[in-house]
């Protein structure tokens, strides 16, 4: 019985690590059509992939600078920020994550939302994947995907989509203060207005369109345009 098992579970390994790997080489190349939150949102979704040729360089920085500055530096995690995120959690309260653009990436294209359990459970196949896109994809890929994959409103999905609900016209088109108030809803985009927003959206989007600046005055967005 335990050598049947046994086998069992090596068989699924198998097939899990031959999946996963050979998914992540077809998306280096192919759009990904659909994600498990996608199919999941209540509200049903829109979508529309552009090629990151045609989303404007602000977006670009306006996510680093929101998101993961260290983007360009770190191979997929950052330590410090992962250790500031135990830290705050050690404390109480809401659970906050310390996710680099990369992990979310991995997370919302091959894996689920989850709270409770399901969200740890996750976290550990979130770190497999992470590993895969960052060596098979590349950084520049890496962020192509998530702006076209990261919700970006109810039952927006891509910055794409989200330009044209917000402001009726293309990602390509951005300004930084546009993209800087898209990425300032990312990580609560049921939530957070993209217009019109007031108090703390609008405080968090006038910071990261003053912190775009120095992404793109350092050149913290230089991988992505290698």
């Amino acid at each position: 019985m335990a050598y049947r098992l046994g086998w069992i579970l090596g068989r699924a390994i198998v097939w899990f690590l031959a999946i996963s790997v050979g998914l992540t080489v077809v998306y280096k190349w192919v759009p990904v059509p659909i994600t498990i939150t996608m199919i999941a949102d209540p509200n049903g979704f829109t979508k529309d992939w552009e090629p990151l040729s045609r989303i404007d360089r602000n977006m670009v920085a306006a996510v680093i600078a929101g998101e993961d500055a260290k983007f360009c530096s770190h191979n997929g995690f950052d330590a410090e920020a992962i250790e500031q995120a135990m830290e705050r959690n050690a404390k109480g309260g809401r659970l906050r994550g310390g996710s680099t653009i990369s992990q979310q990436t991995a997370k919302n294209v091959f894996l689920w939302q989850g709270t409770g359990w399901t969200r740890y459970a996750r976290k550990g196949l979130e770190v497999w994947f992470t590993f895969l896109i960052e060596h098979i994809w590349g950084k520049r890929r890496i962020m192509e995907v998530y702006l076209n994959v990261a919700e970006t409103g109810i039952g927006t999905y891509g910055v794409e989509a989200g330009a044209q609900r917000y402001y009726n016209k293309g990602a390509a088109r951005l300004s930084r203060v546009e993209a800087a108030r898209i990425a300032a809803a990312l990580p609560a985009p049921k939530r957070r207005a993209v217009t019109g927003a007031t108090g703390f959206t609008r405080r968090h989007g006038n910071a990261i369109a003053a912190r775009s600046s120095v992404v793109r005055n350092e050149a913290l967005d230089a991988c992505v345009y290698e």
